[in-house]
């Protein structure tokens, strides 16, 4: 008894030794290029505007990102670096970032880990916007309530619009692999890497990073999967709206090219000298972003298009979390201001389907005029936008991997623009803006309407966010659905898996495609399959590929 008493407290005092020698994580941190010092807030250690990679700016614009050089000293990371250019697109945008630059490439870390080895998994987050606006910085990304869930969270910026999406035969022509374009994306790589290379000094997992984005953020996550860049750094993918697979894909670099030759042509400029002198003010002032960019066929960073690579099961085998929102689009958008009548609506989506536009609505159960109000309208107008190529992304990788997809649909409607905002109405990037008369007449014919969760209305509930928008009426409701989504968000960083106690059976579509098991995610959240909505998605699958 003696002897095996003498063995435990032996045993109990190496234990104790072993702990002691455990490595605190302080706010004051290591990386591979030097110290950076951050703050703490309610328990969550926060580390702000890290540079992941040098400026692009000078001769480095237009390339792909470079590693950032070491610095002496210790490195203040205690407020948000720079947010990317972009003019006032969506003039409901919260930025917290110091001013707008081309110096842009800053992430930002949140951890509740107590010692450097807590190997906590690890979220990146990509903003929506685009590709031509949006921030790392915005309120409705923060990484808060994340941390406190124990999933350490990062943001990361990426260069948007004529800065990150600009491809020139003079561009090609400087790169030892022979392309160009695609410079957003190769900065979204960068970031991982620099996670994968420095998260564990913040008590992360270099081997659980996941990836999510919303919109153009969750279309760079569908890319960033495909790419041999960086598909073999990811443990686990979430999409929110969007996926770059059909009816998306890739544009040839020949064709990027000539485009960005002919873009210059407009202000007459010849020579990608010509375009580097410019500032940056000038340039964007001279190419506003027009539209989300394609992304290209650099022989770098997307080498095929990204429909063929998951066709061949040659994207990044992991699980995957995908859906997208009730409402995303409606039927006024085709209407364009023509009375919602069946008939009117069929004559509207006519110009999309031809001579398939019967055989579509009736996949979609629309069949008379008020059906033109219902969630059918909604989700098929909600489809040709983001809801179908999430679908197929669906789609692809429950076929050609044999990792976990879990499909959702994100219902909620917003609550009202609170009073004390005024004459406003609800904008598309979470904000507000003033109403005008066309906003009040629209309001009256979409009363009319079933009402849903609108394009990025998701975000701050599955981030746990909502307390920073003001905008609008948060009630109890909001804030449950929020913790349970915040909840699925966090499990499946944590296993690849969002089930956990409390929450609703949530059950992989894997080998059910027919009748795919969804998540409806709303005040009582539930798993339901519709075989009559998946037929609807085959129906404009065969329609997107008889135009291929």
């Amino acid at each position: 008894m003696f002897v095996w008493a003498m063995a435990a407290l032996g045993f109990i005092a190496l234990q104790a030794c072993s702990e002691q020698k455990k490595a605190e994580l302080t706010l004051q941190v290591t990386t591979q290029q030097g110290v950076v010092e951050g703050l703490e807030e309610d328990g969550v250690k926060k580390f702000l505007g890290v540079p992941f990679a040098t400026p692009p700016v000078g001769e480095l614009r237009w390339q792909a990102p470079q590693p950032m050089t070491a610095w002496e000293g210790v490195r203040d990371a205690k407020q948000f670096g720079p947010d990317p250019m972009q003019p006032n697109l969506f003039g409901d945008m919260n930025f917290r970032g110091n001013g707008r630059s081309e110096d842009c490439l800053y992430l930002n870390i949140w951890t509740t880990a107590q010692y450097a080895d807590d190997a906590l998994p690890v979220l990146i987050y990509f903003n929506g916007g685009g590709l031509m606006a949006g921030s790392g910085s915005e309120p409705r990304y923060d990484g808060t309530a994340l941390a406190k869930e124990g999933v350490l969270t990062v943001t990361a910026n990426y260069r948007e619009g004529i800065f990150g999406f600009f491809a020139h035969p003079e561009l090609t022509a400087e790169t030892e692999y022979k392309g160009s374009g695609n410079y957003g994306f190769l900065d979204q790589v960068a970031a991982i890497q620099w996670v994968k290379d420095n998260i564990a000094a913040f008590g992360g997992d270099p081997k659980k990073i996941n990836i999510v984005g919303e919109s153009a953020g969750s279309f760079s996550v569908s890319v960033l999967m495909a790419s041999p860049l960086s598909k073999g750094n990811l443990a686990g993918a979430m999409l929110s709206s969007g996926a770059e697979v059909l009816p998306y894909g890739a544009q040839a670099l020949s064709e990027a090219e000539e485009a960005g030759k002919a873009l210059l042509a407009t202000k007459g400029i010849t020579s990608l000298a010509d375009a580097r002198a410019l500032s940056g003010d000038s340039l964007q002032a001279l190419f506003p972003p027009r539209g989300m960019a394609n992304v290209v066929l650099d022989n770098h960073f997307m080498l095929e298009d990204p429909n063929k690579v998951f066709e061949k099961g040659e994207q990044a085998q992991v699980p995957l979390l995908a859906g997208w929102n009730s409402q995303e689009g409606t039927p006024m958008q085709y209407l364009r201001g023509q009375e919602p009548t069946l008939a009117n609506f069929k004559n509207a989506m006519t110009a999309t389907f031809g001579e398939m536009t019967d055989e579509v609505l009736e996949a979609y159960g629309l069949l008379t005029d008020e059906d033109v109000f219902s969630m059918k309208a909604l989700t098929l107008t909600g489809d040709l936008f983001t809801g179908f190529p999430t679908w197929k992304c669906c789609d692809y990788h429950a076929k050609t991997s044999k990792q976990p997809v879990y499909r959702y649909k994100f219902m909620p409607a917003r609550p009202n623009v609170s009073a004390k905002m005024g004459n406003k109405v609800g904008a598309l990037a979470g904000g507000v803006r003033e109403k005008t008369a066309e906003d009040i007449k629209m309001e009256e014919i979409m009363a009319k309407f079933e009402k849903g969760a609108v394009h990025s209305a998701d975000i701050e509930y599955a981030m746990g966010t909502l307390e920073t928008n003001e905008f609008y009426d948060w009630t109890e409701k909001d804030y449950a659905i929020s913790k349970q989504f915040l909840q699925f968000y966090a499990n499946f960083c944590k296993t690849g898996n969002p089930n956990g106690e409390g929450l609703p059976t949530w059950t992989p579509i894997n080998g059910k495609l027919d009748a795919a098991p969804v998540m409806y995610i709303d005040e009582k959240s539930e798993e339901k399959a519709d075989a009559a909505l998946e037929n609807a998605y085959r129906t404009l699958e065969k329609f997107y590929l008889s135009k291929k």
